[in-house]
């Protein structure tokens, strides 16, 4: 079985006072899936250098990480559709990244074809918004990390 290596963030912010996430919903998509931005881990990339690219090239903004949450792996069948498709592992290590700078939305020409579109939610709601179980508990691990940061 083939195995692939990703990482993503989970890119918060504090507006009028309550958590917020950046989600993002990838290209081709219904509308209402909401994901968290991640992706592919370059050869020689650090996980933690992917999940900082990955946030800025799929929702326009960029933070500082405060660490790593965890991971979620799964198996899934590339192409989807033919019998003979290929069982893939993989793994995405997520880490949690405070709001720095940009603007939700704003996304590099060359990756606007990947996200059809971009927008914070409310961080307590995430895990019955977010499209994904193993996203869904990022987002509960990051509020949980985040109530220990005081001055974030």
């Amino acid at each position: 079985m083939q195995r692939e290596f990703s990482a993503g963030g989970v890119l918060v912010r504090r507006l009028r006072g309550r958590w917020m996430v950046a989600a993002i919903r990838p290209a081709g998509k219904r509308p209402g899936l909401w994901a968290l931005p991640k992706g592919r881990i370059d050869e020689g990339e650090p996980a933690e250098a992917t999940a900082l690219r990955e946030v800025q090239e799929e929702t326009g903004a960029h933070g500082r990480s405060l660490g790593k949450l965890g991971d979620v792996r799964y198996v899934f069948t590339w192409p989807p559709k033919p019998a003979d498709g290929e069982r893939i592992f993989k793994v995405v290590s997520f880490f949690l990244v405070v709001y720095e700078g940009g603007r939700l939305g704003d996304l590099p020409e060359a990756f606007r074809h990947e996200v059809a579109e971009a927008k914070w939610l409310p961080l307590e709601e995430a895990p019955r918004l977010l499209a994904y179980g193993g996203e869904k508990d990022m987002a509960r691990k990051a509020l949980t990390a985040l109530e220990s940061y005081q001055d974030v």
